[in-house]
């Protein structure tokens, strides 16, 4: 494939995203703005919760999805807190949400922690309404039995979406663990999509992403409702590429 052609794909798949600490209504406002180009407009836009009602409020009629994080980025064990921002970012209008799986827990083998994890996001989502993606930190999950043990949680607990990464590790999406991931899903009785995110920047980046998941899983799975790539400066680089014809 192309990259002009590649890039045209790309935007329609792209979360478009902000998670920065400083982070105000101004940067959140032009984001909104780059979300809508002459070649289509990115799926969703991932802002911080309390960004959501700006962004929906911009995004209105867009057919553009808000998604936000929760128990980002370190993945904590604290629930109570983690259902109180997801109540929050629902309440704003989120219409997806990537939560960061307890990876650490994951690690030492807490897995009650992890099911408290996917019950508390459970109890609060209509996952008929909301998309839920699970971030299982994968470049701090050290063996690849563990990125798979984790891809099973996420498919065994109604998980949306396995998305790699925060972007805020040493370690962040690589395709060694896309293609695990994918692999994976690839096994499922049901249907779940896959979100590469953290360190992509170039179409370069991104096509290898999109290469793998049209070898695993086929192109006609190929879309916004199965696949995904969060990124922050790639579309920059997505609509240059187009500008310039190669």
């Amino acid at each position: 494939m192309d990259d002009v052609t590649a890039a045209k794909i790309l935007i329609n798949l792209l979360d478009l995203t902000s998670l920065n600490a400083d982070d105000n209504s101004g940067r959140i406002e032009k984001l909104c703005q780059r979300a809508i180009t002459p070649w289509g407009n990115v799926a969703a836009v991932c802002v911080y919760p309390r960004f959501v009602s700006l962004a929906k409020k911009l995004l209105e009629k867009k057919q553009i999805k808000i998604a936000t994080v929760v128990n980002f980025p370190r993945g904590e064990t604290d629930f109570s807190a983690m259902d109180k921002e997801i109540k929050t970012a629902l309440n704003n209008g989120a219409d997806e949400i990537d939560a960061v799986l307890p990876y650490r827990a994951l690690m030492e083998q807490d897995i009650k922690s992890c099911e408290k994890f996917f019950k508390t996001i459970n109890e609060n989502c209509d996952t008929e309404n909301t998309t839920i993606k699970i971030i299982i930190e994968s470049g701090m999950l050290s063996k690849p039995s563990l990125i798979t043990q984790a891809c099973r949680l996420c498919i065994d607990n109604g998980a949306g979406f396995i998305k790699t990464s925060t972007g805020k590790t040493p370690v962040s999406a690589t395709p060694e663990a896309a293609n695990l991931i994918l692999e994976t899903i690839s096994t499922a009785r049901r249907h779940i999509g896959f979100k590469a995110s953290g360190g992509i920047k170039t179409i370069e980046d991104a096509k290898k992403y999109l290469s793998l998941a049209e070898a695993v899983m086929g192109e006609k799975w190929i879309s916004p409702q199965n696949f995904r790539i969060g990124a922050s400066s790639l579309l920059d680089d997505l609509i240059n590429t187009i500008e310039r014809g190669y």
